[in-house]
């Protein structure tokens, strides 16, 4: 007995040299080339899935029956949210690579596979062109885009923790947290840029012409080359190398995760304890913003879009203040705090909008056709003589000047901004959280599936759900209980069951290590 305690004490003891080790030798320098290069990467894959959704108020009736706009954005909505969908199979088959194969191979394939069906919609024929395999075609890229999706954020996330050392992990990867945002920002930067080119008609694709919507689509192939480039020089993870080159990976990772109370449990708890409730304040605070803005307050496309897109610019550093923050004081409370504001405040929030804006919206009038049974959704005001009316349209600049030289404008960043900060709480340090909660061999799938569930069903679902209750209530402020359900019964799960991984130790995870040095 006495032989075995000593054996296990040597054990740990070795275990622990490995990790002060790779601690110690892989420096800043190298540390911020993985960051670099993995969040590059991870940028691109999210422009090229956001694009679809930034454009979703102009090419929704491109690729569905004309006839009814407001029927072709719900079915826009849909196909935007079945790349959501399929997120969760993603993650599990391209885990079950990366826990077997490799980080690196992982997400080589998932940004080959997101880069080349984001240019095929750049080429994609339109209903008029080809009738309904337009929205057949769409759908099926729509579903490739989220397989891969499902596939990048875990490896990435994984593939920087692995990398850094443990007491500083949230302030390092909050680096690949700001990606996501920083590709929805990008696409919409790009979307200005190339619409301030040319006339809206023509960036539609109307009289003619081809439309310059295409254009964010075809970028994304001289991105992804350079991405490409970039993921081809790195070099595999150090827990991974180590844990593979040990004969210590998992022989069947899907089974380890989900059918052992030990692991299931924990991916449960993170679901419904932290991913489900950040996902619905992220997509809330920046998808829904948008919607909301164009489809319900009826403000212009473009300055909803300068709108959103100086939120996000103004938000992004604070996602590195909250990963490293949870540095210092742990992740939970952050994520705790962040769903809990954004319950109490969503409904403030809104009202406010809804008086920033100036269409005075107070209802959207929803009328079903009989004979299809499709729903249409006009915002309405009320006139001079206290009718209801169709609400116009407000903030129509095309400059960017102008619009921030409005009040109006500044007043919706502002609320918009604010929802902005309470992505940065719940987001800022899930990655951490994650990567600490699951085992090195089964860490890159057992993390993926919570984290592509609670953000790509109960997030990605938000924009569809949230319109269609609107469109069927006529309650413009009913889309926000959706989101404020879920985050209120991720503060009380999480506030009970999520337990706190700040301060752990992954390389404590590796038995049998042997210090290489």
């Amino acid at each position: 007995m006495r032989g075995l305690t000593d054996k296990t004490a040597n054990m740990a003891e070795e275990s622990n040299d490995l990790g002060a080790f790779y601690n110690k030798q892989i420096s800043k320098a190298k540390i911020w080339q993985v960051i670099g290069a993995s969040s590059v990467g991870t940028m691109i894959e999210w422009y090229d899935f956001y694009i679809f959704g930034s454009l979703a108020g102009i090419i929704a009736p491109l690729f569905y029956p004309p006839g009814n706009d407001t029927f072709a954005y719900i079915a826009y909505l849909a196909t935007f949210a079945v790349g959501f969908v399929v997120r969760p199979f993603g993650a599990l088959f391209f885990g079950r690579i990366g826990d077997l194969v490799g980080r690196k191979y992982a997400f080589l394939v998932t940004l080959l596979i997101m880069g080349g069906a984001t240019a095929v919609i750049g080429f994609l024929p339109t209903y008029s062109q080809i009738g309904i395999a337009a929205p057949i075609i769409l759908l099926l890229i729509r579903v490739l885009q989220g397989l891969a999706l499902g596939g990048e954020y875990g490896g990435a996330a994984v593939y920087v923790a692995e990398h850094v050392p443990d007491n500083r992990r949230g302030f390092y990867t909050s680096f690949i947290q700001i990606t996501a945002t920083l590709g929805l920002f990008l696409s919409l930067a790009v979307i200005l840029i190339v619409q301030n080119m040319m006339s809206p008609d023509e960036f539609a694709g109307r009289a003619g012409t081809i439309g310059g919507w295409r254009i964010p689509f075809l970028i994304s192939i001289f991105l992804v080359g350079i991405s490409l480039y970039i993921r081809l020089r790195m070099e595999e993870s150090p827990i991974f190398q180590h844990v593979k080159s040990s004969g210590m990976t998992s022989a069947n990772p899907l089974i380890e995760a989900f059918t052992k109370w030990k692991n299931l449990k924990i991916v449960l708890i993170s679901l419904f304890g932290a991913t489900a409730g950040q996902g619905v304040v992220w997509y809330t605070g920046q998808f829904y913003a948008l919607f909301y803005l164009q489809k319900i307050l009826n403000v212009d496309a473009t300055s909803s879009n300068y709108i959103i897109a100086v939120a996000l610019l103004m938000g992004m550093p604070l996602f590195v203040v909250f990963g490293a923050l949870s540095d210092r004081i742990g992740r939970k409370k952050i994520i705790m705090a962040g769903c809990l504001l954004a319950v109490l405040s969503y409904l403030p929030i809104y009202h406010a909008m809804q008086a920033a804006a100036g269409s005075n919206v107070e209802t959207a009038a929803s009328q079903v056709n009989p004979a299809t049974g499709e729903t249409s959704l006009i915002p309405q005001s009320r006139n001079a003589a206290g009718d209801l009316t169709p609400a116009p349209k407000v903030l129509p600049y095309s400059s960017f000047g102008d619009l921030i030289s409005t009040a109006a404008a500044w007043k919706l960043i502002l609320l918009v901004f604010i929802q902005v900060v309470w992505v940065t709480m719940v987001y800022g340090p899930i990655a951490a959280y994650l990567v600490e909660a699951f085992p090195a061999k089964i860490r890159y799938t057992a993390l993926s599936l919570p984290y592509h569930i609670g953000n790509g069903v109960f997030g990605g679902l938000l924009p569809l759900i949230g319109v269609s209750i609107v469109a069927q209530t006529g309650n413009i402020y009913a889309g926000l209980y959706y989101p404020m359900i879920v985050a209120g019964i991720t503060f009380i799960v999480g506030s009970i069951f999520l337990k706190e991984t700040h301060g752990h130790t992954i390389w404590k995870e590796v038995p049998h290590a042997k210090d290489r040095s």
